[in-house]
């Protein structure tokens, strides 16, 4: 009879440590994922309020952090496996509508509106919230898939960039589509299509030339070698 495999025990990506055996930390578990991807969330939907020019492209803050949810989800798939990392999506959803819609209703243009603007229902900001849940739900599913199925190629970089892609675009066009199509903003409803397409492009870029290197750091960081037991004395 085979031993079982330790929990969190996952195979390596090619690298410097691929022969090695590794575990997350202790506090690499779900309830901390599902607290760091909501920070996320709500972070995202506060500086998406805030434009950016970058090299001639307008885009926002939020292009900055929310592409951070994609590399804990990688990490998660990498080091616990599929089924933890859906679990973390499935704790978030709940509070991920509540926070965007909460966020965005206190904080509008990037200015903070008071408590009483609570006090009504906003059904213009309850569908932006609702298109950022949904997103959030489909483009994380499937970037899940992707890298598991891809993870363990020997190119270390594969997974966690071509679940990126897929994933971020699912992302961007059911967000857009769901929060703007036929929307009572005209600007929106007319331009929301080419607003998306530079919203995708700028966040793959801002994932590949710096959350890809990210993430293989901080897989450095968290993926330890199991240490053999002591033999007792």
């Amino acid at each position: 009879m085979k031993p079982s495999t330790p929990p969190g025990a996952r195979e390596r990506d090619a690298g410097p440590a691929a022969a090695s055996t590794c575990a997350a930390p202790g506090w690499f578990r779900v309830p901390t994922l599902a607290v760091a991807h909501l920070a996320i969330i709500v972070a995202s939907n506060y500086f998406v309020q805030w434009p950016l020019e970058l090299f001639g492209v307008l885009t926002t803050w939020g292009a900055f952090t929310f592409p951070l949810v994609f590399v804990a989800t990688d990490l998660t798939v990498r080091l616990l496996g599929q089924r933890p990392a859906r679990r973390v999506v499935a704790r978030v959803m709940g509070p991920a509508l509540l926070a965007s819609y909460v966020v965005s209703v206190l904080f509008q243009e990037g200015r903070f509106q008071g408590f009483g603007a609570l006090a009504g229902f906003d059904t213009f900001v309850a569908r932006i919230a609702l298109a950022s849940l949904v997103a959030y739900v489909v483009g994380q599913l499937v970037d899940i898939a992707v890298f598991d199925r891809l993870r363990r190629r020997p190119q270390w970089w594969l997974a966690p960039a071509a679940s990126t892609v897929v994933g971020s675009a699912l992302d961007t066009a059911l967000f857009f589509g769901v929060a703007f199509h036929r929307s009572s903003d005209a600007f929106m409803a007319e331009h929301w299509v080419q607003i998306a397409f530079v919203d995708y492009a700028t966040k793959l870029v801002i994932s590949l030339l710096a959350f890809l290197p990210l993430y293989r750091a901080l897989l450095e960081v968290l993926a330890r070698p199991l240490q053999p037991a002591p033999r007792a004395a």
